[in-house]
């Protein structure tokens, strides 16, 4: 099946895009959001790194198999050049088959500006630990 590459003019719009799929289960519209180079990778909370598009797709499939989940960008943080986009987002999450416990995750999304427009790179999402951060984040060295 041919997915439409759609051109996105700012890593925001495809963030956007990449949010509104993951809410409606929509695997081609969500694997369209990626570059086509087999390098991209994504890592899920607590789960090993993937690389590659078929491996990609294969975890979000699974997700959504399970019934999918609910997401909410909060607290967005970007750095970005004229072609590069790095997003620091933390998500609110709700799992869709009737559990209503919220958690939060702290994503870093990764934006490289193509031909085709601006896509992903990189999804790296974790746990955040204990209630969502409220304010600015603090600065610290690592």
């Amino acid at each position: 099946m041919a997915v439409k590459k759609l051109l996105h003019g700012s890593a925001a719009e495809t963030e956007a895009a990449f949010y509104d799929a993951l809410n409606r289960a929509d695997l081609d519209s969500l694997m369209a959001l990626w570059a086509e180079e087999e390098d991209i990778t994504c890592i899920h909370p607590g789960a090993p790194r993937l690389v590659g598009h078929a491996a990609i797709r294969a975890s979000w499939a699974a997700i959504f198999e399970r019934g999918g989940i609910r997401i909410r960008p909060v607290q967005l943080h970007t750095t970005h050049n004229l072609m590069t986009a790095v997003h620091s987002v933390i998500e609110e999450i709700q799992r869709r088959q009737g559990d209503e416990h919220e958690m939060h995750i702290l994503c870093t999304n990764v934006y490289v500006n193509t031909p085709l427009g601006w896509r992903i790179v990189t999804h790296h999402a974790s746990i955040a630990a204990g209630l969502a951060p409220t304010g600015p984040a603090p600065a610290m060295l690592h």
